[in-house]
């Protein structure tokens, strides 16, 4: 069965590939509003795991509404939220037999609820798969020192391909640089560079 996983080349995503490798046939699927070439890093760092990837169109419409969101709200929570849940929506009608994401049980967001797996495996008669959701972050980061090359460090020195770095881009275009420090907390990334 083919399933693919929402990819951001990060620790928490890769984890997830290698944990549905087991039983399905993985394609690392990363999604892309054509803001910033951005999506190439996951490109990179799928094959340096040995997974075939796919870029993912996200409509433009949904990173502006997701600004908007940013912006009135001065914290990314409900944005990411937005466009997470975009994401697998456009994931859920590409054909795979199962999809599935990097969410963490003790992720603030994204989240998938189980109301919320229910509804997209029903109208796109497709399985949701939530790989780590019974792992909290302890747990996820032992499996990925254990597993796994990852490079750690501030959002906006890393590489990756997540929805916030395309919409800190766009938040930059509308608003201005000093925007992104007024709504995204200093917080680390991760780049995976291989397994071990």
């Amino acid at each position: 069965m083919r399933l693919g996983l929402l990819y951001s080349g990060g620790k928490d995503s890769t984890l997830a590939a290698l944990l549905c490798a087991e039983f399905y046939d993985v394609t690392l699927v990363t999604g892309s509003f054509g803001i910033t070439d951005d999506w190439q890093h996951a490109r990179d760092a799928a094959e340096s795991v040995g997974f075939e990837h796919e870029r993912l169109d996200l409509e433009r419409e949904v990173a502006e509404e997701a600004v908007d969101r940013l912006v009135a709200d001065g914290f990314p929570r409900n944005a990411i939220q937005h466009v997470h849940e975009h994401a697998l929506e456009q994931l859920a009608a590409s054909g795979f037999d199962a999809i599935a994401d990097g969410t963490r049980r003790d992720d603030r967001v994204p989240t998938v609820s189980r109301a919320q797996a229910q509804s997209l495996e029903d109208r796109h008669d497709v399985d949701y798969i939530a790989p780590l959701s019974g792992f909290g972050r302890g747990a996820v980061d032992r499996l990925v020192e254990a597993e796994l090359d990852v490079t750690i460090g501030p959002s906006e020195e890393i590489r990756r391909a997540d929805y916030e770095a395309e919409l800190r881009a766009l938040l930059a275009e509308q608003r201005g640089t000093d925007a992104i420090e007024e709504v995204f907390p200093a917080h680390d990334q991760t780049y995976v560079t291989g397994v071990r």
